[in-house]
């Protein structure tokens, strides 16, 4: 039987790999996002999603010219659960030329679609007074998705691409992704 990571395990190994406090944030914001709505989809296994956003990013700090290869690599290594290893190494589908991984099932579609958009809501609630999406609307979320310029790094093609693959309309995976993130009671 192949090895699944807890939750707390997770995170010492993300923290092993990553030192930039931007690259843990990112982990536990996508965490978090990934436990919103497996309550939804998976409510038997929100700890599985938690942990998949937790490392998603895992081997990014280190080495983002072979983001996913490397990642694939130790958690084979380490005899993790295959259905992980496909859902974190799908998330790059398309913008890593290691990611094979089509996102087929609903929580790799969710990974995809959140993974670039919690960093343009992070970038958008750092603009604002509270430094917080909680009181963000949905109306200046999609001023600044609309705007390319702001936190240019976020493709917009992907969040897109994102919400193609969910079925969802853009305003719905914005809408979602933000009550997600106001659910954490994040600050910037």
């Amino acid at each position: 039987m192949s090895y699944i990571p807890t939750l707390e395990e997770a995170k010492k190994l993300l923290a092993e790999h990553n030192k930039e406090p931007f690259h843990i944030q990112h982990g536990e914001i996508v965490s978090g996002v990934m436990g919103y709505f497996a309550k939804e989809f998976d409510p038997e296994r929100v700890e599985f999603w938690e942990t998949v956003g937790m490392i998603h990013d895992l081997d990014f700090e280190e080495f983002p010219e072979q983001h996913c290869a490397i990642t694939e690599k130790w958690l084979r290594e380490m005899d993790v659960d295959e259905e992980m290893i496909r859902a974190i190494c799908s998330h790059a589908y398309g913008s890593s030329a290691y990611s094979k991984y089509e996102p087929q099932s609903q929580m790799e579609k969710v990974l995809f679609a959140v993974d670039e958009l919690t960093g343009l809501i992070g970038a958008a609630a750092l603009m604002r007074p509270s430094r917080s999406p909680d009181d963000m609307e949905l109306k200046s979320l999609k001023k600044k998705f609309k705007d390319k310029k702001f936190a240019a790094g976020c493709s917009r093609d992907v969040i897109q691409n994102g919400a193609d693959r969910l079925g969802w309309t853009l305003d719905e995976l914005l809408e979602r992704t933000l009550d997600a993130m106001k659910s954490m009671h994040l600050t910037f």
